[in-house]
């Protein structure tokens, strides 16, 4: 490998991978936009209210769609918390929210393998339930919540607006909040992302991540210690999980750090101790911790089970559109990244 080749080689690495990923960012964007119309935080705080399994179901299945960060998820959680939800079913929707995303199921259908894109939510519901059933059966159990009442309407421009508004108006706040907003959130980590998979892809030897961090549980807990402190959103950890496995990591190992790194951080770990307590921190995390170590080593027992490999359909969901639908679709989500990073954000996350 000549130093004048590497610039070139990276760049291509970096570009291959944004190329194969753009249509399916855009589509889940767009989806995201969508579900942004349609979910009514305030009705649905309401049932989650009541602490048991059902609110704590009903939070996770919630989350699983809804395309937040781990850090974009706490003002949310906050306030669903405020709204009357119950410790259980906030804690919930705390992990499965930041875990999957309509966005990321789209860019793990890209880069990842179908297996993959099926069991990352249903991994992050599996986990998000069992933190929540956790926290009610072993954490300090709720007060009298205090409700916070308001009819402020999140498509208004301004406060005269007289609160009717037609299907056409709720779509373009819905398509300004999610290529403007959303994009705006999730841009720069998305780009990090895909720039530190091109690094990986490029100049990390196989040998390195087949011998310390291809497979077993030693290895998942070396991912624990990474995924854990780490702010990375789901989107922007997918292409890295996706080189780290073309460089002979397992489907297991994977998982941990897609599970792990978007769930956690330390700005999620301090709001957790502020809005519920620190019984609520350490069943947080020693359920994601299990979960990801137990789920990550089912994943890799279905592959054996099941004969199938990875690396034979490993992104291989970017090859179905030609190049020039492809490229267009890295112009386009160029542009709208480039636009939504500088534009003001008037958009309400809710």
């Amino acid at each position: 490998m000549s130093i004048d080749k590497v610039p070139f080689g990276l760049i291509n690495e970096i570009w291959r991978t944004f190329n194969d990923a753009a249509l399916y960012i855009l589509f889940g964007i767009f989806i995201a936009g969508l579900i942004q119309i349609f979910v009514d935080k305030e009705k649905i705080a309401k049932y989650l209210g009541k602490p048991g399994i059902k609110s704590v179901v009903l939070a996770a299945i919630l989350g699983v769609p809804l395309p937040l960060c781990s850090c974009g998820v706490i003002p949310m959680a906050v306030s669903l918390k405020k709204s009357g939800a119950s410790k259980g079913a906030t804690l919930s929707f705390l992990i499965s929210t930041p875990e999957s995303g309509i966005d990321s199921i789209a860019i793990s259908f890209a880069l990842l393998d179908p297996l993959m894109t099926i069991f990352r939510p249903i991994a992050a519901f599996i986990t998000a339930i069992v933190a929540g059933i956790s926290e009610n059966v072993f954490g300090r159990k709720d007060t009298e919540a205090t409700k916070e009442q308001t009819d402020t309407c999140i498509f208004c421009e301004d406060e005269n607006d007289d609160h009717n508004h037609s299907l056409a108006h709720k779509f373009k706040y819905g398509m300004r909040y999610a290529f403007t907003a959303l994009l705006g959130d999730i841009a720069k980590w998305l780009t990090l992302g895909i720039v530190i998979g091109g690094v990986i892809s490029y100049f990390v030897p196989q040998e390195f991540i087949e011998n310390y961090l291809g497979s077993g549980w030693q290895a998942m807990l070396i991912m624990l210690v990474i995924g854990i402190p780490l702010y990375i959103c789901a989107s922007a950890s997918t292409p890295i999980a996706a080189a780290l496995i073309a460089k002979g990591m397992s489907p297991g190992v994977a998982l941990v750090f897609l599970l792990a790194g978007p769930a956690t951080n330390m700005a999620s770990i301090l709001a957790v101790g502020k809005f519920l307590d620190k019984r609520a921190v350490v069943i947080y995390l020693v359920s994601i911790s299990v979960c990801a170590v137990g789920l990550g080593l089912l994943l890799n027992q279905i592959y054996v089970v099941t004969g199938l490999d990875i690396h034979v359909t490993l992104g291989k969901a970017g090859e179905i559109f030609p190049p020039f639908i492809k490229t267009a679709s890295s112009i386009a989500l160029i542009a709208l990244m480039i636009n939504s990073v500088r534009r003001p954000k008037k958009c309400s996350t809710r």
